[in-house]
C-alpha cells in the first residue's frame, strides 16, 4: 500500500469514526445516559461511588459516578463492536464477502494468498458458541472448495481481530487457532494493508477525532441533566 493510498484509508476512518461511532456515542448513548429511569441504582454504594470519586456525595458527584462508566466504557465498546464489519467495507473498497459466514475477503499482503475471514472486535469478544459457529463455517467453506476444486487452504481461513495482542487472545481464540489462523493487533492490519504500523497509525488517527468534537463539554451536559433529576427523584 502506497503511503497516498494509506492516508486516504486514514481519512476515510476518521470519517466513518465521526459519523457511524461518534454522533450515535454522542445522540444515544449519552442521551440515555442524562435519563435517571436508565440506571438501577443501588443506594449503599451510589454515595460511597461519588465520594470515592470526587469526595462529595451531592448530585452532581452522584451523577458523575454514574454517567462516567456508563458512556466511556460498555456502551462504546459495544457499539464498537457491532460497527466493525461495516467500518472495514467502507474503508477498504471491494473487501465485503458473498460467501456465507465470512465478513471480508482479501490478499494478504505478507504469503500474497487470498484470505477468508471472519472479524471479531477485541482478544475477549467471543464465548463458547461463537468457537462453534466459525468452525462450522469454516469447514463448510472447506467442503465448497473442495467439491469445486478451489485452491483454498486451512491457512486461508482466518480471523482477524481490530485490536489486542497475541498474548491477550481469550482461550476460545486459542480453541480456533488449533485449526485456523487467528491473527490479531498489528498482526492482522499488516496483512491487510502490508504496512507494519498501519495498525498503530489507525489508533493515532481515531484517537484525534474526540478532540474534535470535545466529548469534555457532551459528559459534563450529560452529568448536568443527570444531576438535576437526582436532586427531584432521588434522596
Amino acid at each position: 500500500m502506497n503511503e497516498k493510498f494509506g492516508i486516504e484509508i486514514i481519512e476515510k476512518a476518521k470519517e466513518f469514526f465521526k459519523n457511524e461511532i461518534v454522533l450515535r456515542h454522542i445522540e444515544v448513548s449519552c442521551v440515555k445516559a442524562s435519563r435517571l429511569s436508565e440506571y438501577k441504582i443501588n443506594p449503599f454504594l451510589s454515595k460511597y461511588l461519588a465520594n470515592f470519586l470526587t469526595g462529595n456525595n451531592d448530585s452532581l458527584s452522584i451523577a458523575r459516578a454514574l454517567v462516567l462508566p456508563r458512556i466511556m466504557g460498555s456502551s462504546i465498546n459495544t457499539m464498537f463492536g457491532m460497527k466493525i464489519q461495516q467500518m472495514m467495507t467502507t474503508i477498504f473498497d471491494g473487501l465485503g464477502s458473498t460467501t456465507q459466514g465470512i465478513d471480508i475477503e482479501f490478499m494478504d499482503q505478507i504469503d500474497n494468498r487470498k484470505k477468508y475471514c471472519q472479524l471479531k472486535a477485541g482478544p475477549n469478544t467471543i464465548n463458547h458458541d461463537d468457537v462453534t459457529t466459525v468452525i462450522n463455517h469454516f469447514k463448510g467453506i472447506k467442503n465448497i472448495a473442495r467439491t469445486n476444486s478451489l485452491n483454498i487452504s486451512l491457512d486461508d481461513l482466518i480471523v482477524g481481530v481490530i485490536y489486542g495482542n497475541k498474548d491477550e487472545l481469550s482461550s476460545h481464540y486459542k480453541k480456533i487457532g488449533n485449526s485456523y489462523p487467528v491473527f490479531v493487533g498489528q498482526d492482522f492490519w499488516h496483512r491487510l494493508t502490508g504496512d507494519q504500523d498501519f495498525y498503530y497509525k489507525l489508533i493515532d488517527a481515531i484517537a484525534e477525532v474526540a478532540i474534535e468534537v470535545d466529548g469534555r463539554k457532551i459528559i459534563e451536559e450529560t452529568v448536568q441533566m443527570l444531576a438535576k433529576e437526582i436532586d427531584k427523584n432521588y434522596k
